[in-house]
């Protein structure tokens, strides 16, 4: 486990596109970054994903090669499976509390060779796959992970010594704890990312209680290659589905269950899925039920016609109402706004919420940041500085700040990342900021 050091140039918090992307530009003009994680493996929600839209290049192909070079870049640290407790002003920069959770294995020793994961008996649903696959209760992340360092849940370990007995370089260590570090930084960069809406927030859906409706980042994981099916397959019974509707708005846009914004993204991601659906199952039919449609970047609109040639259903209506009917089928009531509000009963074999984006965490109490009234980090001037936040030095990158789509975090983190380094300059010229010894 590499020591954090006394002092850095900048923190970068989340080791998503945006952060790390905000940390390579910053490592490139030579400022010494530390690189914070709260999961296991760098990468965030993008690198789980299948295909980008709307190009359809696979997502892990653009995603991996930035997590090896965040990884081997000489002025970048990472610091994984670590949680950022306080940051505070202090002597024209910042004091940073660090907790590095307990792995319960010697990372410098560990060389991922995956014999403790093999040799392991318990079976635990896996957190990357949505709970769709199952992971060992001492597991690597994924496949892609960075670092491939093995991680021991301790909760699930029933400690029949068996990982203890085949590892080569006895790493595992039960007695490790969480360690809290500090360290000073001069600029902060906050890419914390995202989640999506609790499937549970809309109960006439049913997201949290019927095994067919699924969320779009579990469809996501279904279609991957690398998924933890291989192929497509409903949940319930692993059959081969025919009839796969897609809800639009389940998880923004709605008032009611506080997410009253648009999350930009979700009418894209259904469309790229449900095209892809059609390319895997040809004899498919899925459904795509909406208020409008919005296709607003460069070839969105482009992508919506070919979806729609493609055998794409797009229909304008409001679901009202998911229930569960034979065979775990699931009947959809249905508002048909072109028919002039006619309701109709519609059955699916499965069904996907087209949920809307949220913070991945709130940081009161950790950062001296203000937040805007949907959660997001507030960004008082931006249509000009859209990377400032409310605290001078403090800046925010990707969807931390809103809801948006890979393409344009990677422009606002390259945004952070450049003010970020004139915060630092212009700091350094005044003598606030003492220089890091490279």
């Amino acid at each position: 486990m590499a020591k954090i050091r006394e002092r850095y140039d900048a923190l970068v918090i989340g080791g998503g596109i945006a952060g790390m992307q905000a940390a390579l530009d910053l490592g490139e003009q030579g400022f010494e970054v530390l690189l914070v994680d709260t999961y296991p493996s760098i990468g965030g929600v993008m690198v789980g994903l299948n295909k980008v839209f709307p190009t359809l290049d696979c997502s892990s192909c653009i995603c991996t090669p930035r997590m090896a070079e965040s990884a081997h870049h000489a002025r970048i640290q990472l610091t994984t499976y670590a949680e950022v407790r306080g940051v505070e002003p202090r002597n024209g920069g910042f004091a940073v509390r660090i907790e590095r959770k307990a792995r319960y294995v010697d990372e410098d020793a560990c060389i991922g060779c995956s014999k403790c994961e093999l040799v392991c008996p318990v079976d635990v649903p896996h957190e990357f796959d949505y709970g769709l696959g199952a992971r060992r209760a001492i597991y690597i992340a994924h496949g892609n992970a960075i670092p491939q360092k093995a991680i021991l849940d301790i909760e699930h370990c029933i400690f029949c010594g068996k990982c203890e007995k085949v590892c080569p370089t006895d790493c595992i260590d039960f007695a490790q704890e969480p360690e809290e570090v500090t360290t000073e930084v001069g600029t902060v960069i906050v890419a914390t990312g995202l989640t999506i809406t609790p499937m549970d927030r809309k109960p006439e859906y049913g997201g949290d209680r019927l095994i067919n409706v699924m969320s779009p980042l579990a469809m996501e994981r279904v279609q991957s290659s690398n998924g933890p099916y291989g192929r497509v397959l409903r949940p319930s019974d692993g059959k081969i589905p025919r009839s796969i509707a897609y809800v639009q708005c389940a998880g923004s846009r709605d008032r009611s269950i506080g997410v009253p914004y648009c999350s930009r993204v979700c009418c894209m991601y259904a469309l790229k899925q449900a095209l892809l659906l059609r390319h895997y199952i040809h004899d498919i039919e899925v459904t795509i039920y909406h208020m409008d449609i919005r296709a607003f970047g460069k070839g969105y609109e482009q992508f919506y016609r070919r979806a729609v040639a493609e055998g794409v259903r797009v229909i304008k209506g409001k679901v009202a109402k998911i229930d569960e009917v034979d065979n775990h089928d699931l009947s959809l009531r249905v508002e048909l706004l072109d028919e002039g509000g006619r309701v109709a009963e519609l059955r699916h074999e499965l069904v996907v919420l087209s949920q809307g984006l949220i913070p991945a965490c709130h940081l009161s109490g950790v950062l001296p940041v203000a937040e805007a009234d949907d959660g997001f980090l507030l960004t008082p001037d931006s249509k000009l500085n859209p990377s400032h936040t409310t605290v001078e030095g403090i800046f925010v990158a990707g969807v931390a700040a809103g809801p948006k789509d890979i393409p344009d975090a990677i422009v606002e983190a390259g945004e952070a990342a450049m003010a970020a380094a004139t915060y630092l300059q212009r700091r350094r010229s005044g003598g606030a900021v003492p220089p890091v010894l490279h």
